[in-house]
């Protein structure tokens, strides 16, 4: 028998030329972070869950704080995602600004209802220098960043301060939504959002 060629031992892509291995670790361990937590999550279980071997976990990643890092990737780019989404509903930006408020409350209702995925990990990585923090500090700029963008073109007054106050709600929403339900912080998040970026009340 022929030995294998190095080509045949290469790891499956995905359709965007990523590995499928590398794919399944990231999915799995995401799904087990966010529903029970990051340290109480092992890498043995990702391993098996996810059906990949230890050696294939380290190629992709050198340890598990970098699979945390990954992890927190992907969630920074879905609300990316879901903003560019919003910015190609409408060229208006008063109606943008709605349209983000709206998509907030969407998103802890249907995909975030154990609370804000980098607030969980900030609390389980105190050291402000690791990896995992910095990856929370640089995607609340970011998002921080995006929604004075969007006020100031909304004409809101202050647009930075507003701004702060949209992210502190936001915080709110998603650890209130998990504590006290959704349905009971609703109201109270779109309402104090609106008001906050000089919108109308919701009708």
């Amino acid at each position: 028998m022929a030995p294998r060629t190095t080509a045949s031992r290469a790891p499956r892509k995905t359709a965007d030329g990523g590995s499928e291995a590398r794919e399944r670790l990231l999915r799995t361990a995401s799904e087990l972070f966010y529903a029970e937590g990051i340290h109480v999550v092992g890498v043995d279980r990702i391993l098996a869950e996810a059906g990949v071997t230890r050696a294939t976990f380290y190629r992709h990643f050198p340890g598990k704080e970098k699979l945390v890092e990954a992890y927190l990737g992907v969630e920074d780019a879905n609300l990316r995602g879901a903003l560019e989404g919003a910015r190609s509903v409408t060229d208006d930006p008063v109606e943008l600004v709605g349209l983000i408020i709206q998509g907030i409350a969407e998103d802890v209702a249907r995909h975030h209802t154990r609370g804000c995925p980098f607030i969980n990990a900030a609390a389980e990585y105190p050291d402000p220098d690791s990896g995992v923090r910095r990856a929370v500090d640089q995607h609340r700029a970011w998002f921080r960043g995006v929604l004075e963008e969007a006020l100031t073109a909304s004409g809101a007054k202050d647009p930075g301060t507003a701004a702060g106050q949209l992210v502190l709600l936001r915080d709110a929403a998603l650890v209130g939504g998990y504590l006290d339900g959704w349905d009971t912080v609703r109201v109270a998040f779109v309402d104090a959002a609106r008001q906050v970026a000089g919108l109308e009340p919701a009708a």
